[in-house]
């Protein structure tokens, strides 16, 4: 395959931020279309492995970044639910933002709050899904939503062929809150109804009289307003500004063991007393805005979002609150209770849909009083698909990482994009640069050599994929091994090789000569041999029986080869019967050692691990939830139990061993003849 020799760009707006990047290179084979190639002269080739636990202390990586990234997408208008229960539109969210994601818990999915990790735009083809209760949201086909029977589901897909995948049909149903409310904006009129229920609700104003030695009877007014939550006592100090109304602040009541600290504003001037009686005063005619503003203020004053109520004892306010439910079409229920103060709750029927509805639509200041924290992910909302219609063009399309894998966009529990934000740290983004801005260090095998070559080098071990494949698809390009492997050979340096491809076989000459000189081992992961789960769970990597094969090639020529059957994941791919056939094989092929490590989840690839189990194996979630409870390690019976699936091969009468062995001791007779003292120089004299 040719380089494309009229693509190769030197532009600066090629050039990405962060990196000296001396060229872009594109190739022309199938696997790379659109992908680029960003060619980087890097600053050492050696990575220095922090720490003791590791049985090296250096590695090598040639590459950042991965072609194989999904990319899924919403439309930038698609409003998301924030932490604090308001929506924004998902052009506009930002990283480091608070928002609702869901995790499961039990036997359900429930609300939590999580972190925006990454954002992104890219442009793609459009698809506009309609819900029966009228949501509608323009995506990806490659989005992916969740149904009520717990699975993911793509936009779009087949039942046969290339693109056979799950996706939408119109007898699946979503799951989420059901779709959003527009939120109110805050005009004069909705100020004025926010400060009406407020201080009706929970203010005090009075005006009491005292004699004042010289002036006789003075009358003094005064309003006071004490909350625990701030965010409704700032939005009614700065609403009474707008009407020149000055307020203090202070400390009402200290927190103790039981209570939380009390904030309070107040007032005496008397214009501030006249312009405050003027402004909670009923209007003669109420507009929509002024009933979204008196419900936002009563429910911050006297709501509960638990339980959808409304309390208070003036019959006045009551039917205020009634009024202004109606006008704006929440049902509710009228709750009298026998208390002697004629305690009332007005309480909104429905279940969360109609609470979120409320909030979004009135927007009330407390965000403790609007979060959905905990709540099981169950809702009587209609979210049954009832179209799917591509637009037939391109669009502006946003997405978003997060920490738990998902989000609640428009009222519906969407997938997001699960890409390693890494690139991040380059000052490139987590989104298409991630996926088609491929980092190649064209320099690494003139550093290696030179770090390598210094006297100060030891000849430690080194390690070769632990961390990207050194053997991916771009290196049958690059060919960037090679060099490397002559940099080794030529300063004696052992190396430990690991790739799941069987590209290495290119490079057998190259091993066969550093093993003359060093040690080397050449090893390959192979953690299933089950199609299906190969294909789910490795999807672009070569097959797993072809590594088989070059394990037996390799320790064929006299180069220690042995299998790491990584990660085994209970109940996915720990079967005995699954785990023997890939020692046997191993077995068969000479394998110097097969190895089983269980599935470990750090941080980051937790949530991405998790997001991909929910939606191809939800039955075993409840389990991996409880192995992995705030752990990145399985506990130590499960480990004792996974190792224990996978034998040491058998490899007393394997001829292959005694070529391995004739070169170790080809190898150690090279090092004593390098360790010989060099013979004195004889003298005339």
């Amino acid at each position: 395959m040719r380089w494309d020799s009229q693509r190769v760009d030197r532009e600066r707006e090629r050039s990405l931020p962060g990196l000296d990047v001396e060229r872009v290179r594109t190739f022309d084979a199938p696997e790379a279309l659109g992908i680029n190639f960003h060619e980087v002269r890097a600053k050492s080739g050696l990575n220095k492995v922090p720490g003791t636990y590791l049985p090296f202390n250096y590695t090598i990586n040639a590459f950042r970044g991965c072609s194989h990234a999904c990319a899924y997408c919403l439309k930038g208008d698609t409003p998301v639910l924030m932490a604090d229960g308001s929506t924004r539109q998902i052009a506009d969210i930002e990283v480091g933002d608070r928002i609702f994601g869901t995790v499961r818990s039990g036997p359900y999915r429930r609300y939590v709050t999580t972190e925006v990790l990454a954002h992104w735009m890219t442009r793609k083809e459009a698809y506009r899904i309609r819900l029966a209760d009228g949501t509608e949201l323009v995506a990806s086909g490659d989005h992916r939503f969740w149904t009520r029977r717990g699975k993911w589901k793509y936009v779009t897909g087949a039942e046969q062929g290339r693109r056979r995948r799950p996706h939408l049909t119109l007898n699946d149903q979503l799951a989420g809150t059901g779709h959003f409310a527009t939120a109110p904006h805050h005009s004069e009129e909705y100020r004025r109804g926010y400060l009406c229920g407020m201080i009706r609700g929970d203010g005090h104003l009075g005006s009491y009289s005292y004699l004042r030695k010289g002036r006789g009877v003075v009358k003094v007014s005064r309003i006071r307003l004490a909350l625990t939550d701030l965010e409704g006592l700032r939005r009614t100090k700065n609403f009474l500004q707008q009407w020149d109304v000055r307020t203090k602040e202070f400390l009402f009541a200290e927190a103790t063991g039981t209570c939380r600290e009390i904030n309070a504003i107040r007032a005496s001037s008397s214009h501030s007393i006249n312009a405050i009686r003027q402004l909670t005063a009923w209007p003669r005619s109420a507009s929509d805005d002024w009933c979204k503003g008196f419900l936002a203020g009563i429910y911050d004053a006297e709501g509960s979002f638990a339980s959808g109520r409304i309390a208070n004892t003036d019959q006045v306010i009551i039917d205020w609150i009634t009024y202004c439910l109606r006008r704006l079409s929440f049902a509710y229920a009228i709750q009298r209770t026998a208390n002697e103060n004629g305690l009332t709750y007005v309480r909104l029927t429905g279940g969360l849909k109609d609470k979120l509805r409320f909030c979004q639509t009135v927007d009330p200041a407390i965000s403790r009083k609007r979060s959905i924290e905990g709540i099981a992910l169950k809702s009587d909302a209609d979210l049954q698909v009832v179209s799917i219609e591509p637009l037939g063009r391109r669009v502006r399309m946003f997405d978003i990482t997060t920490g738990t894998g998902d989000f609640i966009a428009n009222g519906v529990v969407s997938h997001n994009c699960f890409a390693r934000n890494t690139h991040t740290y380059l000052d490139l983004n987590a989104g298409r640069d991630f996926e088609r801005e491929i980092i190649v260090k064209v320099n690494i095998p003139e550093l290696v050599r030179a770090e390598l070559s210094r006297s100060s080098w030891k000849r430690e071990l080194v390690a070769i994929g632990t961390n990207t494949d050194p053997y991916q698809w771009a290196e049958g390009r690059y060919r960037l091994m090679p060099p490397i492997l002559e940099a080794l050979r030529d300063t004696r340096t052992p190396v430990s090789v690991l790739s799941k491809s069987p590209l290495p076989l290119r490079d057998l000459d190259l091993y066969l000569e550093l093993a003359e000189v060093a040690d080397v081992s050449v090893n390959f992961s192979v953690p299933t041999l089950d199609e299906k789960i190969w294909r789910e769970t490795e999807p672009h990597t070569p097959h797993p029986r072809k590594r088989l094969e070059a394990v037996a090639k390799f320790n064929e020529a006299g180069i220690p080869s042995g299998v790491l059957v990584a990660p085994l994941m209970p109940g996915i791919n720990d079967s005995p019967e699954l785990v023997e056939e890939i020692v046997s094989l191993a077995e068969e092929a000479g394998a110097t050692f097969v190895n089983g490590i269980a599935l470990h989840l750090r941080p980051g690839v937790k949530e991405v691990f998790m997001s991909w189990l929910s939606a191809a194996r939800p039955d075993l979630v409840p389990r991996y939830e409880d192995l992995y409870r705030d752990r990145a390690y399985a506990p130590n019976t499960e480990r004792n139990r996974i190792a224990g699936l996978v034998r040491s091969p058998n490899r007393s009468q394997d001829p292959r061993y005694r070529r391995r062995d004739e070169l170790a001791a080809r190898r150690s007779a090279s090092a004593e003849r390098d360790e010989e003292p060099a013979p004195a120089q004889t003298t005339l004299f």
